[in-house]
């Protein structure tokens, strides 16, 4: 070799007269710009199967996939039995983007797969996930018993803070209750869009306010008539025919005609008419 590009030749051609542009840089920038050209995403499931062939052991790691869902596709990461965490795809440009997010808020890389846990695609199914089991990683007790509790909101009701203090006990704040709402680590899953202010309206729930209109209405909530009580001062709803009183978005109460609609501003006023409370959503003063 003489230090030059003469007599150096690639199949044949003097190199640089028919390679690539890529390759003009020089040897390394070339090749590195040609092998990039040559590169294909690995197939989903790859990382997680070479890590089990590598004898990793399970537990080290969590895996994730995107599932469809009513409200837009979702990542769903999971392990050891447990989801982990859960985010809308559209929140990020990239799968890559998503990996580094749950890396910093857990401390544990997940790799994707194609197979999701038991019971998650019934719960996005029907927004019904006490089926399913949560890892909540770095919250504490208090912020897990209020995210336990948000789970028994059901499918298409609102509860306000107040209804989760009560079904929480202790000496929580509301703003205690807010912290953990918005620590939520698997939104769409665990519906703290369920949650709503004194008045009856939906809460701030720290959700993008779009993503969680979007899952209210799916469950049917219709916030023009929740908007309509609060306007009204109407906390309460009761029906004339069975005298008991609800949340307004209670089932019970979604079923009472316009003329048998008795509205309540507090739940002593409801009392005090002979109203008793619903055993269903166990409506509690605000």
């Amino acid at each position: 070799m003489n230090g030059s590009d003469e007599g150096r030749r690639v199949n044949g051609s003097p190199l640089g007269r028919t390679m690539p542009e890529a390759y003009d840089a020089g040897p390394a920038t070339g090749l590195v710009a040609g092998l990039a050209e040559l590169r294909e995403p690995a197939p989903a499931g790859f990382a997680a199967l070479i890590l089990e062939r590598a004898g990793v052991p399970a537990h080290r790691y969590d895996r994730y996939l995107a599932v469809p869902s009513p409200v837009g596709a979702l990542y769903v990461a999971h392990g050891r039995g447990m989801v982990t965490g859960s985010a809308a795809v559209e929140w990020f440009g990239t799968a890559e983007e998503f990996e580094t997010a749950y890396r910093t808020r857990t401390g544990r890389s997940a790799v994707a797969v194609t197979k999701p846990p038991p019971g998650l695609l019934g719960a996005l199914r029907t927004g019904r996930d006490r089926v399913l089991r949560y890892e909540f990683g770095r919250l504490g007790a208090t912020q897990i018993a209020v995210l336990e509790a948000v789970r028994a909101i059901p499918f298409g009701q609102l509860r306000p803070a107040a209804w989760l203090l009560r079904e929480v006990g202790g000496a929580l704040t509301p703003e205690e209750v807010w912290r953990a709402v918005r620590a939520n680590p698997a939104p769409a899953l665990i519906p703290t869009h369920r949650l709503s202010l004194p008045d009856g309206t939906p809460a701030d729930c720290g959700l993008p306010t779009g993503f969680a209109e979007r899952l209210r209405e799916r469950e049917g909530v219709d916030e023009e008539r929740v908007d309509r009580f609060a306007r009204a001062g109407a906390r309460f709803l009761g029906s004339g025919t069975t005298r008991i009183f609800c949340y307004p978005t209670c089932a019970h109460a979604r079923r009472i005609t316009a003329r048998h609609e008795v509205p309540f501003a507090s739940a002593d006023q409801a009392g005090a008419a002979g109203f008793r409370a619903c055993l269903s959503c166990r409506p509690v003063a605000a």
